[in-house]
Protein backbone atom coordinates (compact mmCIF):
# COMPACT_ATOMS: atom_id res chain seq x y z
CA UNK A 1 0.00 0.00 0.00
CA UNK A 2 1.41 3.38 -0.97
CA UNK A 3 2.15 6.03 1.63
CA UNK A 4 -0.61 8.48 2.42
CA UNK A 5 -0.50 12.04 1.25
CA UNK A 6 -2.53 15.16 1.96
CA UNK A 7 -5.90 15.20 0.26
CA UNK A 8 -5.67 17.34 -2.81
CA UNK A 9 -9.33 18.30 -2.76
CA UNK A 10 -9.81 19.28 0.85
CA UNK A 11 -6.46 20.17 2.27
CA UNK A 12 -7.02 17.73 5.13
CA UNK A 13 -4.70 14.79 5.70
CA UNK A 14 -5.54 11.43 4.22
CA UNK A 15 -5.12 8.29 6.33
CA UNK A 16 -3.35 5.18 5.19
CA UNK A 17 -5.03 1.85 5.87
CA UNK A 18 -8.59 3.16 6.32
CA UNK A 19 -11.13 3.91 3.62
CA UNK A 20 -10.46 7.57 2.87
CA UNK A 21 -13.54 9.66 3.69
CA UNK A 22 -15.17 11.65 0.94
CA UNK A 23 -14.04 15.28 0.87
CA UNK A 24 -17.55 16.22 2.00
CA UNK A 25 -16.64 15.01 5.44
CA UNK A 26 -14.25 17.95 5.79
CA UNK A 27 -16.54 20.89 5.09
CA UNK A 28 -20.08 22.12 4.74
CA UNK A 29 -22.95 22.04 7.13
CA UNK A 30 -25.11 19.23 5.86
CA UNK A 31 -27.16 21.38 3.50
CA UNK A 32 -27.55 21.01 -0.25
CA UNK A 33 -24.28 22.62 -1.21
CA UNK A 34 -20.70 23.03 -0.01
CA UNK A 35 -19.86 25.46 2.75
CA UNK A 36 -16.69 26.71 4.30
CA UNK A 37 -15.29 24.78 7.24
CA UNK A 38 -13.53 26.52 10.15
CA UNK A 39 -10.56 24.28 9.43
CA UNK A 40 -10.18 25.78 5.98
CA UNK A 41 -11.82 23.10 3.86
CA UNK A 42 -14.88 23.11 1.63
CA UNK A 43 -16.55 20.59 -0.66
CA UNK A 44 -19.85 19.04 -1.62
CA UNK A 45 -22.15 17.09 0.64
CA UNK A 46 -22.48 13.33 0.53
CA UNK A 47 -25.70 11.78 -0.67
CA UNK A 48 -26.27 8.66 1.40
CA UNK A 49 -29.33 6.48 1.94
CA UNK A 50 -31.26 7.56 5.05
CA UNK A 51 -31.46 3.96 6.30
CA UNK A 52 -27.76 3.20 6.03
CA UNK A 53 -26.30 1.57 9.12
CA UNK A 54 -22.88 1.46 10.73
CA UNK A 55 -20.48 -1.03 9.10
CA UNK A 56 -20.24 -4.49 10.62
CA UNK A 57 -16.43 -4.72 10.57
CA UNK A 58 -13.72 -2.15 11.16
CA UNK A 59 -12.22 -1.71 7.70
CA UNK A 60 -15.48 -0.88 5.90
CA UNK A 61 -16.15 2.72 4.87
CA UNK A 62 -18.69 4.24 7.27
CA UNK A 63 -21.86 5.79 5.80
CA UNK A 64 -21.88 9.57 6.20
CA UNK A 65 -25.50 10.20 7.22
CA UNK A 66 -25.33 12.37 10.36
CA UNK A 67 -26.07 16.08 10.02
CA UNK A 68 -25.78 18.87 12.55
CA UNK A 69 -29.24 18.18 13.97
CA UNK A 70 -28.38 14.50 14.52
CA UNK A 71 -25.19 15.36 16.39
CA UNK A 72 -26.98 18.05 18.38
CA UNK A 73 -29.77 15.67 19.44
CA UNK A 74 -27.37 12.83 20.32
CA UNK A 75 -25.09 14.98 22.44
CA UNK A 76 -27.98 16.88 23.99
CA UNK A 77 -29.37 13.55 25.21
CA UNK A 78 -25.95 12.46 26.48
CA UNK A 79 -25.54 15.77 28.30
CA UNK A 80 -28.61 15.09 30.46
CA UNK A 81 -28.08 12.38 33.06
CA UNK A 82 -29.61 11.20 36.31
CA UNK A 83 -26.04 11.00 37.58
CA UNK A 84 -25.56 14.64 36.62
CA UNK A 85 -28.45 15.76 38.81
CA UNK A 86 -27.05 14.06 41.91
CA UNK A 87 -23.40 14.97 41.28
CA UNK A 88 -24.31 18.65 41.24
CA UNK A 89 -23.30 18.30 44.89
CA UNK A 90 -19.64 18.16 43.80
CA UNK A 91 -20.05 21.64 42.34
CA UNK A 92 -21.97 23.14 45.24
CA UNK A 93 -19.47 21.92 47.83
CA UNK A 94 -19.74 20.46 51.33
CA UNK A 95 -22.55 21.54 53.61
CA UNK A 96 -21.52 24.62 55.55
CA UNK A 97 -19.03 25.77 52.90
CA UNK A 98 -21.25 25.86 49.82
CA UNK A 99 -20.46 28.04 46.85
CA UNK A 100 -22.85 30.87 46.20
CA UNK A 101 -25.48 30.07 43.60
CA UNK A 102 -23.89 32.58 41.22
CA UNK A 103 -20.44 31.00 41.65
CA UNK A 104 -21.78 27.47 41.20
CA UNK A 105 -23.66 28.34 38.01
CA UNK A 106 -20.63 30.20 36.63
CA UNK A 107 -18.42 27.17 37.37
CA UNK A 108 -20.89 24.91 35.59
CA UNK A 109 -20.94 27.11 32.49
CA UNK A 110 -17.18 27.77 32.37
CA UNK A 111 -16.14 24.17 33.04
CA UNK A 112 -18.63 22.76 30.56
CA UNK A 113 -17.57 25.12 27.77
CA UNK A 114 -13.87 24.33 28.23
CA UNK A 115 -14.38 20.58 28.55
CA UNK A 116 -16.85 20.35 25.68
CA UNK A 117 -14.49 22.28 23.39
CA UNK A 118 -12.02 19.42 24.00
CA UNK A 119 -14.81 16.94 23.25
CA UNK A 120 -15.49 18.82 20.01
CA UNK A 121 -11.86 18.43 18.93
CA UNK A 122 -12.09 14.64 19.37
CA UNK A 123 -15.38 14.69 17.44
CA UNK A 124 -13.79 16.71 14.64
CA UNK A 125 -10.88 14.28 14.25
CA UNK A 126 -13.28 11.35 14.03
CA UNK A 127 -15.29 13.08 11.33
CA UNK A 128 -12.16 13.73 9.30
CA UNK A 129 -10.59 10.28 9.51
CA UNK A 130 -13.77 8.19 9.41
CA UNK A 131 -12.23 5.88 12.02
CA UNK A 132 -13.56 4.99 15.49
CA UNK A 133 -11.90 6.59 18.49
CA UNK A 134 -9.51 3.78 19.40
CA UNK A 135 -8.62 3.05 15.77
CA UNK A 136 -7.50 6.68 15.45
CA UNK A 137 -4.88 5.90 18.07
CA UNK A 138 -3.18 3.62 15.54
CA UNK A 139 -2.08 6.81 13.83
CA UNK A 140 -0.83 8.29 17.07
CA UNK A 141 0.92 5.28 18.63
CA UNK A 142 0.99 2.55 15.98
CA UNK A 143 -1.38 -0.41 15.97
CA UNK A 144 0.18 -2.50 18.73
CA UNK A 145 0.71 0.37 21.15
CA UNK A 146 -2.85 1.56 20.52
CA UNK A 147 -4.00 -1.61 22.27
CA UNK A 148 -2.96 -0.13 25.65
CA UNK A 149 -5.47 2.76 25.74
CA UNK A 150 -7.98 0.52 23.94
CA UNK A 151 -8.00 -2.01 26.78
CA UNK A 152 -8.32 0.80 29.34
CA UNK A 153 -11.28 2.21 27.42
CA UNK A 154 -12.95 -1.20 27.29
CA UNK A 155 -12.63 -1.54 31.06
CA UNK A 156 -14.03 1.92 31.76
CA UNK A 157 -16.89 1.60 29.25
CA UNK A 158 -17.97 -1.75 30.69
CA UNK A 159 -17.76 -0.31 34.20
CA UNK A 160 -19.82 2.75 33.35
CA UNK A 161 -22.25 0.60 31.37
CA UNK A 162 -22.96 -1.43 34.51
CA UNK A 163 -23.19 1.76 36.54
CA UNK A 164 -25.80 3.16 34.13
CA UNK A 165 -27.99 0.04 34.37
CA UNK A 166 -27.89 0.32 38.16
CA UNK A 167 -28.80 4.01 37.87
CA UNK A 168 -31.72 3.27 35.56
CA UNK A 169 -32.99 0.54 37.89
CA UNK A 170 -32.72 2.86 40.91
CA UNK A 171 -34.53 5.61 39.00
CA UNK A 172 -37.31 3.22 38.02
CA UNK A 173 -37.69 2.11 41.64
CA UNK A 174 -37.94 5.75 42.69
CA UNK A 175 -40.68 6.46 40.17
CA UNK A 176 -42.56 3.28 41.13
CA UNK A 177 -42.13 3.96 44.88
CA UNK A 178 -40.76 0.49 45.49
CA UNK A 179 -37.58 -1.15 46.73
CA UNK A 180 -38.33 -4.33 44.80
CA UNK A 181 -38.21 -5.53 41.20
CA UNK A 182 -34.67 -4.28 40.77
CA UNK A 183 -33.81 -7.39 38.76
CA UNK A 184 -36.69 -6.71 36.39
CA UNK A 185 -35.67 -3.10 35.80
CA UNK A 186 -32.06 -4.18 35.16
CA UNK A 187 -33.18 -6.80 32.64
CA UNK A 188 -35.44 -4.36 30.82
CA UNK A 189 -32.74 -1.67 30.73
CA UNK A 190 -30.14 -4.18 29.51
CA UNK A 191 -32.43 -5.49 26.76
CA UNK A 192 -33.29 -1.98 25.54
CA UNK A 193 -29.63 -0.93 25.65
CA UNK A 194 -28.56 -3.94 23.60
CA UNK A 195 -31.31 -3.39 21.02
CA UNK A 196 -30.23 0.22 20.54
CA UNK A 197 -26.63 -0.85 19.86
CA UNK A 198 -27.62 -3.29 17.10
CA UNK A 199 -28.90 -0.37 14.99
CA UNK A 200 -26.78 2.58 16.19
CA UNK A 201 -27.52 5.05 13.40
CA UNK A 202 -31.21 4.18 13.53
CA UNK A 203 -31.12 4.73 17.29
CA UNK A 204 -29.55 8.16 16.83
CA UNK A 205 -32.39 9.01 14.41
CA UNK A 206 -34.94 7.94 17.03
CA UNK A 207 -33.21 10.12 19.62
CA UNK A 208 -33.47 13.10 17.28
CA UNK A 209 -37.05 12.59 16.17
CA UNK A 210 -38.71 11.57 19.42
CA UNK A 211 -36.58 11.42 22.54
CA UNK A 212 -34.87 14.83 22.38
CA UNK A 213 -38.19 16.65 22.31
CA UNK A 214 -39.62 14.65 25.20
CA UNK A 215 -36.49 15.28 27.28
CA UNK A 216 -36.64 19.02 26.54
CA UNK A 217 -40.29 19.15 27.64
CA UNK A 218 -39.45 17.31 30.89
CA UNK A 219 -36.50 19.61 31.59
CA UNK A 220 -38.58 22.76 30.94
CA UNK A 221 -41.35 21.45 33.17
CA UNK A 222 -39.03 20.72 36.10
CA UNK A 223 -37.19 24.03 35.66
CA UNK A 224 -40.43 26.00 35.81
CA UNK A 225 -41.89 24.02 38.70
CA UNK A 226 -38.76 24.12 40.86
CA UNK A 227 -38.13 27.76 39.97
CA UNK A 228 -41.59 28.72 41.19
CA UNK A 229 -40.76 27.29 44.61
CA UNK A 230 -37.72 29.51 44.97
CA UNK A 231 -34.07 28.48 45.30
CA UNK A 232 -32.22 29.08 48.60
CA UNK A 233 -28.65 30.34 48.48
CA UNK A 234 -26.89 29.18 51.67
CA UNK A 235 -23.44 30.12 50.35
CA UNK A 236 -24.38 33.61 49.17
CA UNK A 237 -21.27 35.61 48.34
CA UNK A 238 -18.86 32.66 48.61
CA UNK A 239 -16.56 32.04 45.63
CA UNK A 240 -13.97 30.00 47.51
CA UNK A 241 -13.73 26.66 45.70
CA UNK A 242 -14.89 28.09 42.38
CA UNK A 243 -11.89 26.82 40.40
CA UNK A 244 -12.17 23.36 41.93
CA UNK A 245 -15.82 23.20 40.89
CA UNK A 246 -14.88 24.38 37.39
CA UNK A 247 -12.26 21.64 37.17
CA UNK A 248 -14.86 19.04 38.16
CA UNK A 249 -17.12 20.19 35.32
CA UNK A 250 -14.23 20.04 32.85
CA UNK A 251 -13.60 16.44 33.88
CA UNK A 252 -17.26 15.49 33.37
CA UNK A 253 -17.26 16.90 29.83
CA UNK A 254 -13.97 15.24 28.91
CA UNK A 255 -15.30 11.84 29.99
CA UNK A 256 -16.89 11.39 26.57
CA UNK A 257 -13.69 12.16 24.63
CA UNK A 258 -12.69 8.48 24.11
CA UNK A 259 -16.17 7.77 22.69
CA UNK A 260 -16.81 10.78 20.45
CA UNK A 261 -15.28 9.58 17.17
CA UNK A 262 -17.30 6.34 17.30
CA UNK A 263 -20.30 8.46 16.28
CA UNK A 264 -18.85 11.45 14.46
CA UNK A 265 -17.10 9.13 11.98
CA UNK A 266 -20.57 8.99 10.38
CA UNK A 267 -20.78 12.78 10.07
CA UNK A 268 -21.44 14.38 6.70
CA UNK A 269 -19.10 17.21 7.61
CA UNK A 270 -16.41 17.95 10.14
CA UNK A 271 -18.07 21.28 10.82
CA UNK A 272 -21.38 19.72 11.84
CA UNK A 273 -19.59 17.13 13.99
CA UNK A 274 -17.76 19.81 15.97
CA UNK A 275 -20.57 22.31 16.39
CA UNK A 276 -23.27 19.68 16.87
CA UNK A 277 -21.39 17.93 19.67
CA UNK A 278 -20.19 21.19 21.24
CA UNK A 279 -23.53 23.01 21.26
CA UNK A 280 -25.72 20.00 22.08
CA UNK A 281 -23.62 18.77 24.98
CA UNK A 282 -22.87 22.24 26.36
CA UNK A 283 -26.51 23.33 26.50
CA UNK A 284 -27.70 20.04 27.97
CA UNK A 285 -25.00 19.64 30.61
CA UNK A 286 -25.32 23.22 31.83
CA UNK A 287 -29.09 22.83 32.04
CA UNK A 288 -28.81 19.43 33.75
CA UNK A 289 -26.42 20.61 36.45
CA UNK A 290 -28.23 23.90 37.10
CA UNK A 291 -31.49 21.96 37.49
CA UNK A 292 -29.64 19.54 39.76
CA UNK A 293 -28.46 22.49 41.86
CA UNK A 294 -32.02 23.77 42.20
CA UNK A 295 -33.30 20.36 43.30
CA UNK A 296 -30.34 19.86 45.63
CA UNK A 297 -30.78 23.19 47.39
CA UNK A 298 -34.48 22.48 47.84
CA UNK A 299 -33.51 19.13 49.42
CA UNK A 300 -31.35 20.84 52.06
CA UNK A 301 -28.19 19.90 50.17
CA UNK A 302 -28.71 16.13 50.54
CA UNK A 303 -27.91 14.37 47.22
CA UNK A 304 -29.77 11.26 48.44
CA UNK A 305 -33.00 13.26 48.53
CA UNK A 306 -32.57 15.11 45.27
CA UNK A 307 -35.25 13.17 43.38
CA UNK A 308 -37.75 13.99 46.12
CA UNK A 309 -37.73 17.51 44.68
CA UNK A 310 -38.73 16.16 41.26
CA UNK A 311 -41.41 13.87 42.64
CA UNK A 312 -42.72 16.65 44.87
CA UNK A 313 -44.18 18.64 41.97
CA UNK A 314 -47.49 17.84 40.31
CA UNK A 315 -47.11 14.91 37.83
CA UNK A 316 -43.40 14.87 38.62
CA UNK A 317 -43.33 11.08 38.42
CA UNK A 318 -44.33 11.20 34.75
CA UNK A 319 -41.61 13.61 33.69
CA UNK A 320 -39.03 11.83 35.84
CA UNK A 321 -40.00 8.60 34.08
CA UNK A 322 -39.13 10.27 30.77
CA UNK A 323 -35.65 11.05 32.10
CA UNK A 324 -35.22 7.53 33.48
CA UNK A 325 -36.08 5.98 30.11
CA UNK A 326 -33.78 8.46 28.39
CA UNK A 327 -30.89 7.26 30.57
CA UNK A 328 -30.58 4.24 28.28
CA UNK A 329 -28.76 6.44 25.76
CA UNK A 330 -25.89 6.60 28.28
CA UNK A 331 -25.71 2.81 28.54
CA UNK A 332 -26.12 2.59 24.75
CA UNK A 333 -23.08 4.84 24.25
CA UNK A 334 -20.97 2.80 26.67
CA UNK A 335 -21.89 -0.58 25.15
CA UNK A 336 -21.53 0.53 21.54
CA UNK A 337 -18.20 2.24 22.18
CA UNK A 338 -16.96 -0.87 23.98
CA UNK A 339 -17.69 -2.82 20.80
CA UNK A 340 -15.89 -0.22 18.68
CA UNK A 341 -12.89 -0.49 21.00
CA UNK A 342 -12.89 -4.28 20.80
CA UNK A 343 -12.91 -4.00 17.00
CA UNK A 344 -9.57 -2.21 17.20
CA UNK A 345 -8.27 -5.50 18.65
CA UNK A 346 -10.46 -7.83 16.56
CA UNK A 347 -11.29 -5.87 13.40
CA UNK A 348 -13.04 -8.72 11.57
CA UNK A 349 -15.59 -9.56 14.27
CA UNK A 350 -19.17 -8.49 13.50
CA UNK A 351 -20.09 -5.51 15.70
CA UNK A 352 -23.58 -6.99 16.26
CA UNK A 353 -22.01 -10.04 17.89
CA UNK A 354 -19.85 -7.77 20.02
CA UNK A 355 -22.65 -5.45 21.15
CA UNK A 356 -24.92 -8.40 21.87
CA UNK A 357 -22.27 -10.07 24.00
CA UNK A 358 -21.28 -6.85 25.78
CA UNK A 359 -24.92 -5.97 26.45
CA UNK A 360 -25.40 -9.40 28.01
CA UNK A 361 -22.20 -9.01 30.04
CA UNK A 362 -23.12 -5.67 31.62
CA UNK A 363 -26.64 -6.93 32.36
CA UNK A 364 -25.30 -10.00 34.18
CA UNK A 365 -22.81 -7.86 36.11
CA UNK A 366 -25.52 -5.36 37.06
CA UNK A 367 -27.67 -8.20 38.40
CA UNK A 368 -24.78 -9.29 40.64
CA UNK A 369 -23.88 -5.84 42.00
CA UNK A 370 -26.03 -3.90 44.43
CA UNK A 371 -23.99 -0.71 44.22
CA UNK A 372 -20.51 0.44 43.33
CA UNK A 373 -18.00 0.90 46.12
CA UNK A 374 -16.15 4.20 46.36
CA UNK A 375 -12.93 2.36 45.52
CA UNK A 376 -14.27 1.03 42.23
CA UNK A 377 -15.79 4.37 41.31
CA UNK A 378 -12.41 5.98 41.97
CA UNK A 379 -10.77 3.28 39.84
CA UNK A 380 -12.97 4.27 36.92
CA UNK A 381 -11.98 7.86 37.62
CA UNK A 382 -8.31 6.85 37.53
CA UNK A 383 -8.78 5.36 34.07
CA UNK A 384 -10.62 8.48 33.00
CA UNK A 385 -7.63 10.62 33.96
CA UNK A 386 -5.65 8.71 31.33
CA UNK A 387 -7.69 10.23 28.52
CA UNK A 388 -7.22 13.92 29.38
CA UNK A 389 -3.51 13.96 28.42
CA UNK A 390 -4.19 11.47 25.64
CA UNK A 391 -6.50 13.95 23.93
CA UNK A 392 -3.81 16.63 24.16
CA UNK A 393 -1.23 14.41 22.47
CA UNK A 394 -3.78 13.25 19.89
CA UNK A 395 -4.89 16.76 18.92
CA UNK A 396 -1.43 18.31 18.70
CA UNK A 397 -0.01 15.43 16.67
CA UNK A 398 -3.01 15.38 14.33
CA UNK A 399 -3.07 19.10 13.57
CA UNK A 400 0.63 20.01 13.91
CA UNK A 401 2.65 16.79 13.81
CA UNK A 402 2.59 13.60 11.77
CA UNK A 403 -1.16 13.86 11.30
CA UNK A 404 -0.66 16.76 8.93
CA UNK A 405 0.90 14.34 6.48
CA UNK A 406 -1.63 11.57 7.00
CA UNK A 407 -1.78 9.05 9.82
CA UNK A 408 -1.21 5.38 9.15
CA UNK A 409 -4.36 3.66 10.50
CA UNK A 410 -3.68 0.26 8.95
CA UNK A 411 -3.41 -3.02 10.86
CA UNK A 412 0.39 -2.90 10.47
CA UNK A 413 0.93 0.75 11.43
CA UNK A 414 4.43 0.92 12.97
CA UNK A 415 4.88 1.78 16.64
CA UNK A 416 5.59 5.40 17.56
CA UNK A 417 7.06 4.95 21.02
CA UNK A 418 8.11 8.56 21.32
CA UNK A 419 4.45 9.59 21.57
CA UNK A 420 4.11 7.65 24.81
CA UNK A 421 6.37 10.17 26.55
CA UNK A 422 4.00 13.19 26.62
CA UNK A 423 1.02 10.93 27.36
CA UNK A 424 2.64 9.33 30.42
CA UNK A 425 3.96 12.72 31.54
CA UNK A 426 0.47 14.21 31.33
CA UNK A 427 -0.99 11.36 33.37
CA UNK A 428 1.72 11.89 36.00
CA UNK A 429 0.92 15.62 36.15
CA UNK A 430 -2.77 14.84 36.71
CA UNK A 431 -2.06 12.41 39.55
CA UNK A 432 0.60 14.66 41.05
CA UNK A 433 -1.90 17.51 41.36
CA UNK A 434 -4.98 15.44 42.28
CA UNK A 435 -4.15 11.83 43.24
CA UNK A 436 -7.05 9.45 42.68
CA UNK A 437 -7.95 7.62 45.89
CA UNK A 438 -7.90 4.07 44.50
CA UNK A 439 -5.61 2.69 47.23
CA UNK A 440 -3.63 3.98 50.17
CA UNK A 441 -0.26 3.21 48.61
CA UNK A 442 -1.19 5.04 45.42
CA UNK A 443 -2.26 8.20 47.22
CA UNK A 444 0.74 8.00 49.54
CA UNK A 445 3.12 7.81 46.57
CA UNK A 446 1.83 11.02 45.02
CA UNK A 447 1.53 12.94 48.28
CA UNK A 448 5.11 11.91 49.08
CA UNK A 449 6.15 13.28 45.69
CA UNK A 450 4.37 16.54 46.51
CA UNK A 451 6.22 16.74 49.84
CA UNK A 452 9.56 15.97 48.20
CA UNK A 453 9.06 18.80 45.72
CA UNK A 454 7.56 21.14 48.35
CA UNK A 455 4.38 21.37 46.31
CA UNK A 456 0.99 22.12 47.79
CA UNK A 457 -1.97 22.04 45.37
CA UNK A 458 -3.61 25.44 45.16
CA UNK A 459 -7.12 26.32 44.14
CA UNK A 460 -5.89 27.40 40.72
CA UNK A 461 -3.95 24.17 40.01
CA UNK A 462 -6.53 22.47 37.82
CA UNK A 463 -5.58 18.83 37.32
CA UNK A 464 -7.52 18.60 34.05
CA UNK A 465 -6.09 21.77 32.50
CA UNK A 466 -2.48 21.17 33.53
CA UNK A 467 -2.71 17.50 32.46
CA UNK A 468 -3.83 18.79 29.07
CA UNK A 469 -1.45 21.73 28.66
CA UNK A 470 1.79 19.98 29.71
CA UNK A 471 1.55 17.03 27.26
CA UNK A 472 0.26 19.36 24.56
CA UNK A 473 3.38 21.53 24.86
CA UNK A 474 5.70 18.51 25.01
CA UNK A 475 4.04 16.98 21.94
CA UNK A 476 4.36 20.28 20.10
CA UNK A 477 8.07 20.40 21.03
CA UNK A 478 8.48 16.92 19.55
CA UNK A 479 6.79 17.79 16.23
CA UNK A 480 10.07 18.28 14.33
CA UNK A 481 10.94 14.67 15.10
CA UNK A 482 7.46 13.30 14.45
CA UNK A 483 7.12 15.15 11.16
CA UNK A 484 10.43 13.76 10.01
CA UNK A 485 9.12 10.24 10.66
CA UNK A 486 5.80 10.88 8.89
CA UNK A 487 5.09 9.35 5.44
CA UNK A 488 5.75 11.61 2.52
Amino acid sequence: MSPASPSSSSGAPASKGFPEPSPAAHGGDGGDGGHADPTGTATAVLDRPERAEAPLVLDTEPPRTLRFRDHFALWMNLGVSLIGFSTAATVLGAKGSELSLAAAVTAIVAGTVVGTAMLGVAALIGARTGAPAMANLRGLFGTRLSYVPTVLNIVQCVGWGVFELLTIAAGAQTVAHTDGYRWLFVLLAGALTTALTIWPLGSIAVLRRFVAGAVAVAMVYFTVQLGRQGVPDPGAGNWHGFLGATDAMIAVSISFVPLAADYTRHSRTARSAFWGSFSGYTIAQVWCYVLGLMALLQSDGDPNRIFDSFLGVWAGWLFLLVLVLRETDQSFANVYSTAMSVQNLLPKVDRRVLTGGIGLLITVLALQIDKFTDTYTNFLGLIGSVFVPLLAVLAVDYFFGAGRYGWNLSADAPSRRLMLLPWVLGFAVYQFIAPTAVAGWWTDFWTSAQDALHFTPQEWTSASLFAFLVPALVTWALTPLTRRAAPS
